[in-house]
């Protein structure tokens, strides 16, 4: 997967925390994901689909973090991860992948989005609906982690070539 591609979410989430929360989150190295598992307590994960891809993004938050984001853009801090903290997540999901999709529409790449959905509790799964490798990439701040997993795939595009026979080409 390509960093043009990458990078406009993991800007559009630090430009959404910025502007909404007041809140830093500082990158960490990108990694390839191997496994199902949440590495944090609240995420919320969309479907994405454009003519030659298609894909999912999911951010995940501890839940220490989820509860200031909270408390920094509505001014109330639950004490745990409830329905407000989840729609708040549903919420900052659709954002970060409105952003993104406007940083690409730049570019010529465009997407529809579906509605997000969120999961929470300790080891929750994420299942990327897609064969593509699934890229995680962490931040951190002083109120715990965040997480965004990236995962496309590529589909074959019939071409013609110069006889009209059928090309296939990624």
């Amino acid at each position: 997967m390509r960093a043009e591609f990458v990078n406009p979410f993991l800007a559009s989430l630090m430009n959404v925390l910025k502007t909404m929360a007041s809140m830093d989150l500082k990158p960490q190295k990108p990694r390839i994901k191997k496994d199902e598992i949440a590495r944090g307590d609240v995420s919320g994960l969309i479907g994405m689909v454009a003519p030659q891809s298609k894909g999912s993004m999911s951010i995940t938050f501890d839940e220490q973090l989820a509860l200031q984001i909270m408390q920094n853009m509505l001014g109330e801090r639950p004490n745990s991860i409830n329905e407000e903290v989840t729609d708040m997540v549903g919420e900052i999901t659709n954002m970060v992948t409105g952003g993104a999709k406007r940083i690409l529409s730049e570019s010529g790449f465009e997407f529809s989005m579906a509605t997000p959905m969120v999961v929470s509790g300790k080891g929750h799964t994420i299942t990327h609906k897609c064969d593509g490798a699934i890229i995680i990439m962490p931040f951190t701040s002083e109120w715990g982690n965040a997480f965004i997993e990236i995962c496309f795939e590529q589909q074959r595009l019939e071409t013609r070539d110069l006889y009209g026979l059928p090309n296939n080409v990624k």
